[in-house]
């Protein structure tokens, strides 16, 4: 995982650079994009004890976005809008796997709990997305 802090989401690629967000021919993608939030990714580390200055970045999770301060639907069907065109349609839980209790055990039990372990979306409309753009529940 590289943080970055612009990418290009798209329809047909999902976010820029990361292949498993390309649509295969025929199919229906459910899995291009995982959002998390800060706040549930806190709450995880939390709930594990780690000893000041061990808990994992957001990112660890593998997930592609990360969003504060905005509770993200728990429920397939719902659009999130980030910056002025990109588009995400909300498809299915991000269920956390044994991967991550090779980061830390427990990690995955910390994130089982009220979609802790984010949301997965596909690319409804194209744009770019930057750190700190507005994201909104439409």
């Amino acid at each position: 995982m590289e943080p970055l802090e612009s990418v290009a989401i798209t329809v047909a690629a999902g976010i820029q650079g990361d292949f498993r967000g390309a649509v295969r021919p025929g199919k229906i993608p459910r899995r291009q994009v995982a959002l998390i939030e800060v706040e549930s990714w806190q709450s995880a580390m939390d709930e594990l004890s780690l000893f000041e200055g061990t808990a994992l970045p957001w990112y660890a999770r593998r997930a592609n976005l990360c969003v504060e301060g905005l509770r993200l639907p728990r429920a397939a069907g719902c659009v999130i809008a980030i910056g002025e065109s990109c588009r995400i349609e909300t498809t299915m839980e991000c269920d956390p796997c044994s991967r991550m209790d090779e980061l830390t055990p427990g990690l995955m039990a910390a994130l089982t709990p009220d979609w802790r372990g984010g949301v997965l979306g596909r690319v409804l409309c194209d744009g770019p997305v930057s750190v700190g753009d507005q994201v909104r529940i439409l």
